[in-house]
């Protein structure tokens, strides 16, 4: 099977003002007051009676909750449940902590009718055959860090070879990870490659059972102990060494009720224009802290970058160019 590896002279490198300039929300025409949200009002018939969308996160805090996505705002808020309401279709939200695998096993088993994923797991997916389409992006541009503990000799990604170092593979965490290997001299058959989520990796970071770890923001909170010291960050590098996130459909839920589909993704990019709305930035940040990841972190994490550049539903150039990348050298999920 093919599948996407990181080429670094394949991609386009966009600057910041390209980046803006994507981000520029063409095309969407959409109105400046966004609320109350739009009500469904399809024919009796066209109306399913559960929408179920799955998160390839899972939810934490009170109320339980994620984050880093203008889905995550609209979850918070209600807004797709509001929209849908005075039909009577309900939204259903699922939450995987086995994040983009455990949401395509979802999907591969007709439980689940959309799902905000990586841009790794769909690919998978679509590649052993699971009918879905893309609808937006959202979450895209995430950065990606490396830790280690703070006394390592590691200096450099390139001081990774050999070392034991952790990866949540199949997540869109794997292709940045392998591009920014790569970038410096490195594959993943060049170091000791661990497969731990979250809560694994920062438990073995703590406890030095790993040389380091690839992640997300999550590597923040031991950094402020003491206990980590980060050695990379792809914050103000090249976006090719950030995650992809986007909001998809199953084939067979769109083609049975496309107006319903029609409905949620106007709804999910109306609150995609709210939450990039400079003027909320401060509720933004505050809401996604609500599901766990401090505020600091998040206000550090998008220092100097436009709400908009990440939460931008439309498929830019960049989004588009990520899908092309091939290699004749498969990709393990697991």
């Amino acid at each position: 099977m093919t599948t996407p590896r990181p080429d670094a002279t394949a991609a386009p490198t966009l600057t910041r003002r390209e980046l803006l300039r994507c981000a520029a929300w063409s095309g969407l025409g959409m109105a400046a007051s966004l609320s109350p949200l739009s009500a469904f009002s399809a024919s009796p018939a066209a109306r399913p009676d559960v929408i179920r969308v799955g998160v390839a996160q899972p939810a934490t805090g009170t109320p339980p909750g994620f984050a880093g996505s203008s889905l995550a705002i609209a979850h918070a808020r209600g807004w797709l449940e509001e929209s849908f309401k005075p039909t009577g279709t309900r939204v259903e939200w699922f939450f995987f902590k086995g994040a983009g695998p455990a949401v395509n096993e979802a999907l591969a088993n007709r439980q689940l009718d959309f799902a905000l994923q990586g841009d790794l797991p769909s690919i998978v997916a679509r590649s052993a055959g699971l009918k879905t389409r893309l609808v937006l992006a959202t979450g895209v541009r995430a950065n990606i860090y490396v830790g280690v503990p703070p006394d390592s000799p590691l200096k450099t990604v390139s001081d990774l070879r050999g070392k034991r170092v952790s990866l949540f593979k199949g997540t869109n965490m794997h292709l940045p990870a392998l591009r920014l290997l790569e970038a410096n001299g490195l594959s993943d058959k060049d170091l000791r490659l661990l497969n731990l989520d979250t809560a694994g990796y920062l438990a073995a970071l703590s406890t030095r059972d790993i040389d380091a770890a690839i992640g997300a923001m999550d590597i923040l909170r031991l950094r402020d102990k003491g206990a980590v010291r980060i050695l990379y960050s792809s914050k103000n590098q090249s976006p090719i060494y950030t995650r992809q996130s986007h909001v998809l459909v199953s084939d067979d839920f769109a083609g049975r009720y496309p107006e319903a589909t029609q409905h949620l993704v106007k709804a999910a990019v109306e609150a995609a224009r709210w939450a990039s709305d400079e003027s909320h930035r401060e509720e933004v940040l505050r809401t996604w802290a609500r599901a766990g990841t401090p505020y600091d972190h998040w206000k550090e994490d998008f220092d100097g970058e436009p709400l908009r550049v990440r939460l931008n539903p439309n498929f830019d150039p960049f989004l588009v160019s990520r899908p092309r990348m091939r290699s004749s050298r498969p990709i393990a999920s697991n």
